[in-house]
C-alpha cells in the first residue's frame, strides 16, 4: 500500500493511493497515518480494504508529510561511503546519529526555506524508514518486523551551522522546512528489498545525486537494532538512513549551495518523487 495525507498544513487527512493513483479518503477508518495506525496487525486491517469503496479525494489536494504526530526523527550520517570520501571523513565504524527537530517536518512539495544569512544550505536526498512495532533491544534478526514501511526524504542541511559553529551537527540539521517526507509511506511489503532501490536528486533540472541503497555501509536492520540500543522505538518514528555522493558541499571544483528561486527534485524507485522551491525565510 501507498499510504499518505492530504491537505491544509496541520489539518491533514489520511489516505491511500489506489491502483489507479486516485487518493482514497481513509478518514472513516483511522483517525491518521500515526501511532498505532502503522502496528503490523493495523496495517493488516488497512491492507483488506477495497479502496474502491473508499471517497474519491479531488486532484489537487496539497500532499502532506506521510506520516502524522512523529515522535523522534533520526538521522544516520556518513551511511554511504562515497558520500564520506566527498565529505573528507573516514567511514565511521559505528552508525552517526543525530536529528532533525520537528518543526523541520513539511510536506514533500511544501516550500524549502534558506535560513536569514545562510550561504551553505545544501540537499540530500534518503531512504526513510518508518517503525511500525516500537521495542527496545530489538535483535538484528528480527529488526525487520518493526518497520511499517519506507518513503522519501530530503535531510536539507545548513553546512556552516553543521560543521562550523562549534556544536553537533543537529544545528545545521534542523531548521524550519528542512525535512520534506513523503510523498507516500509504502509499506514493506512493495518493498521486498530496501536495498536495491535507486535514489536521485537534480536541482534546476541539473542531476547531482544518482545512487543506490545497495551502497549504504549499516543496512536498515542493523540501523533499527543499533538505535534501540540508546532509545526505545514507538510507532511512528522516522528514520533517515543516510544519503549517496552528490551533495553540494562535495561538488568539484567548488562547492555548490542553494539559494532562493531554485527546484529540487527528488525521488527513490518505488517510492514517489519530491519537488520543493527554495525560498528565503
Amino acid at each position: 500500500m501507498k499510504l499518505l495525507r492530504y491537505g491544509a498544513p496541520g489539518r491533514e487527512k489520511p489516505g491511500l493511493l489506489d491502483a489507479n493513483g486516485t487518493i482514497r479518503d481513509l478518514s472513516g477508518v483511522v483517525g491518521d497515518i500515526a501511532g498505532d495506525a502503522l502496528l503490523p496487525e493495523s496495517i493488516a486491517r488497512l491492507a483488506k480494504l477495497d479502496p474502491s469503496t473508499l471517497p474519491s479525494v479531488p486532484a489537487g489536494e496539497r500532499i502532506g508529510p506521510c506520516v502524522g504526530r512523529i515522535g523522534k526523527f533520526i538521522c544516520i550520517g556518513l551511511n554511504y561511503a562515497d558520500h564520506a570520501a566527498e565529505s573528507n571523513l573516514p567511514v565511521p565504524s559505528e552508525p552517526v546519529v543525530f536529528n532533525k527537530w520537528l518543526s523541520a517536518v513539511v510536506g514533500p512539495n511544501d516550500d524549502v526555506r534558506i535560513p536569514r544569512g545562510s550561504k551553505k544550505t545544501d540537499w540530500e536526498v534518503e531512504l526513510g524508514v518508518v517503525i511500525g512495532k516500537g521495542g527496545a533491544y530489538i535483535d538484528e534478526a528480527d529488526a525487520m518486523s518493526h518497520v511499517a514501511g519506507y518513503c522519501v526524504i530530503n535531510d536539507v542541511s545548513e553546512r556552516e551551522y553543521q560543521i562550523e559553529r562549534g556544536g553537533t551537527w543537529d544545528k545545521g540539521k534542523g531548521c524550519d522546512t528542512f525535512g520534506p517526507i513523503g510523498p507516500w509511506l509504502v509499506t514493506t511489503d512493495e518493498v521486498p528489498d530496501p536495498h536495491k532501490l535507486p535514489l536521485w536528486l537534480e536541482v534546476d533540472g541539473k542531476r547531482y545525486q544518482n545512487g543506490n541503497t545497495s551502497t549504504m555501509v549499516f543496512k536498515v536492520g542493523e540501523i533499527v537494532s543499533y538505535l534501540s540500543r540508546f532509545m526505545s522505538l514507538q510507532p511512528g518514528d522516522v528514520i533517515s538512513t543516510g544519503t549517496p555522493p552528490g551533495v553540494g558541499m562535495g561538488q568539484k571544483p567548488e562547492a555548490v549551495y542553494l539559494r532562493a528561486g531554485q527546484v529540487m527534485r527528488l525521488g527513490i524507485e518505488g517510492l514517489g518523487e519530491q519537488q520543493q522551491r527554495t525560498v528565503d525565510a
